[in-house]
């Protein structure tokens, strides 16, 4: 995959508790870049600018190039700190990619064909189980979501991540755990309807209960 955001960034020496709130004061986030064996190197970046491309589900997952003082290195997002209460971000972690080792990232799951599940034709529910999984792969074929096609479910069924299709090279992290791992990551089920049966039970039942009501008031 190739890198489809571009970032700017200066190299940062200040580390002081002081000087990280006045960078931030600035509109600017501290953040680091690490990993492939190589120093660490502190950054600050413009933070409405990482803003807008972390409202990009791609960002998380994606191969991003970022320029620090005219060098240019493809990295991943690892980390973020976000402030409890306020929509500020205030650190950012980046990994640098390696061209020869496997890296792990999570990748978002994407549910296909929902409108022609047999299932929910049926009337059942979906239930998605996980939002995203964590595979291990080379840089060069990270994938951007993983689709699940979800067209073949009936009620009752459901995809566990052994039955997911995985492009070449990619594996999914849990998996190498063991069997106890393979969980569902999607599943139809039966929704409850009510019928006569339950609204007589029903009904049955609050006339059971007037009828304690007023011996009681008797009593």
């Amino acid at each position: 995959m190739s890198a489809s955001f571009n970032m700017t960034a200066t190299v940062r020496s200040d580390h002081g508790k002081a000087d990280v709130r006045r960078l931030r004061s600035t509109g600017q986030v501290p953040g680091v870049v690490y990993g492939d064996d190589k120093e660490p190197a502190s950054i600050k970046m413009v933070h409405d600018d990482l803003m807008h491309n972390l409202e990009q589900e791609a960002f998380y997952s994606h191969i991003l190039s970022i320029d620090i003082d005219g060098k240019k290195e493809d990295v991943v997002l690892k980390d973020l700190q976000r402030h409890p209460a306020r929509a500020i971000i205030l650190h950012v972690d980046f990994q640098r990619v390696s061209t020869t080792k496997e890296m792990k990232m999570h990748v978002p799951l994407h549910f296909i064909n929902e409108e022609e599940s047999v299932g929910i034709k049926e009337g059942g529910a979906l239930n998605r189980l996980m939002a995203e999984i964590e595979v291990s792969c080379l840089a060069s074929v990270l994938p951007e979501n993983i689709e699940v096609d979800i067209s073949a479910l009936n009620v009752g069924d459901s995809i566990r991540l052994s039955e997911l299709t995985m492009p070449e090279g990619v594996t999914i992290t849990a998996l190498n755990r063991g069997e106890e791992y393979d969980q569902s990551v999607v599943a139809v089920h039966k929704t409850r309807v009510e019928t006569e049966d339950d609204e007589a039970t029903a009904a049955s039942d609050d006339a059971e209960g007037g009828d304690a009501s007023e011996e009681s008031s008797e009593d």
